[in-house]
């Protein structure tokens, strides 16, 4: 079904506008008990194309119902391409994720650590409090058919203007900052990093300045035999060439591989989905083209960005949603989701006490349209992150 979102929003806004009276529905199941659904739970002996849930529009009570399970097998690997999986600290469902699915991930990249400059010369490592060894150990473990790798992601943090201009205008700084971040994978016992600089600096500087800190970092870490994944914007209308395929091709052969954040397309303004199919194909063309030299070895760089987060907009605004808040909402639908084939995402429309709400998040369709995509690609895969998934929807996976 086409949906024009614009059109959607505005009918909910007017009838936010119109008053809070029940619907002839409402006031006809009002005070009525509601059945509890018995929601399953855990592994189960088939996966969810053999129980039949891979639906264009699937139901809202199929997901209710079966969104906690997954299939036994849970060390089976069925997409070839590299995936990489993202923990944070304030989704602490991501950990136990990384470690019941660990031979699913090649790499698992905790968010923990920041660069910190004290002064000239002079640069810390924050966040290692975060680090948890014992973590790290199980996550190895279940994944070491594969030989996971934990790859945590670093960002500057704190800096001033001032200090970016110091860190990309001496090569002494950069030196200093790189080998902090070498000594850090060392001591830690890590596999190398995902470093996320590009977004920060990209636009604020000359592009060579840039180049030369990634290109630092990244030769300090790999000559060590160490891995380094860059996190790279994808290329929008506003901001076309951010990271552009000059950049790519200059940078493919230093850098193990590219965290592409293909998310996050709509936003308040243009409510919408997450991560339109076609956007997120001409994402991947516009850095490596179809006609690129060597274009299986620079594709199966690429890791295509997924999120496992959604989208609630209402007519005050809207909010980024995980798992279980999605879930609460999906509760007030009687039907059947909605599939934009368009954008090849899934979408319903709901009212609760606080007004109606138009929800857009991840199923194991929309999920399903993208890996076909990063195959057909030849791509990799990037999940942003695994603590706000749904446990089924690793069966994919």
């Amino acid at each position: 079904m086409k949906c024009i979102y614009s059109t959607i929003f505005l009918a909910l806004c007017i009838v936010q506008l119109a008053g809070g009276t029940l619907s002839p529905s409402d006031v006809k199941n009002k005070g009525k008990k509601v059945k509890e659904l018995k929601v399953k739970k855990g592994p189960q002996p088939s996966d969810v194309f053999d129980r039949g849930l891979m639906e264009e529009e699937p139901s809202a009570k199929s997901i209710l119902v079966e969104s906690g399970t997954y299939y036994e097998e849970t060390a089976l690997k069925s997409f070839k391409g590299t995936v990489l999986g993202y923990v944070t600290p304030w989704n602490n469902h991501g950990y136990d994720v990384a470690k019941t699915w660990g031979a699913k991930f090649n790499y698992v990249s905790p968010v923990w650590l920041q660069v910190l400059r004290k002064g000239p010369k002079l640069y810390e490592l924050g966040g290692a409090h975060d680090i948890d060894a014992g973590w790290i150990k199980d996550v190895k473990k279940a994944g070491e058919t594969i030989s996971n790798k934990v790859v945590p992601r670093i960002l500057f943090d704190k800096f001033t203007d001032k200090d970016f201009s110091q860190l990309l205008t001496y090569s002494e700084e950069r030196t200093i900052a790189a080998k902090l971040i070498l000594d850090t994978v060392r001591e830690y016992q890590f596999d190398g990093i995902v470093l996320e600089v590009w977004s920060q600096l990209s636009a604020r500087v000359e592009d060579a300045y840039l180049i030369e800190l990634v290109t630092e970092i990244c030769q300090t870490l790999t000559n060590s035999n160490y891995d380094c994944i860059l996190v790279i914007p994808p290329a929008r209308k506003e901001t076309y060439d951010l990271f552009s395929r000059q950049h790519f091709e200059t940078l493919a052969p230093i850098v193990t591989a590219f965290s592409l954040m293909t998310y996050d397309f709509s936003n308040l303004q243009r409510p919408g989905a997450n991560a339109p199919l076609y956007w997120v194909k001409n994402a991947v063309q516009h850095i490596c083209p179809d006609t690129t030299d060597n274009l299986e070895q620079k594709r199966a760089k690429i890791l295509l960005g997924l999120n496992f987060y959604g989208s609630d907009f209402t007519p005050n605004g809207g909010q980024p949603i995980v798992g279980h808040e999605y879930l609460a909402l999906l509760k007030h639908l009687k039907g059947h989701l909605t599939l934009d084939e368009h954008d090849g995402e899934n979408f319903f429309e709901v009212r609760t006490t606080n007004g109606r709400h138009m929800v857009f998040y991840p199923t194991l369709y929309s999920i399903n349209e993208r890996l076909k995509l990063a195959r057909e690609l030849g791509t990799g895969i990037s999940i942003w992150e695994l603590g706000q998934g749904l446990d089924y929807f690793y069966d994919l996976f």
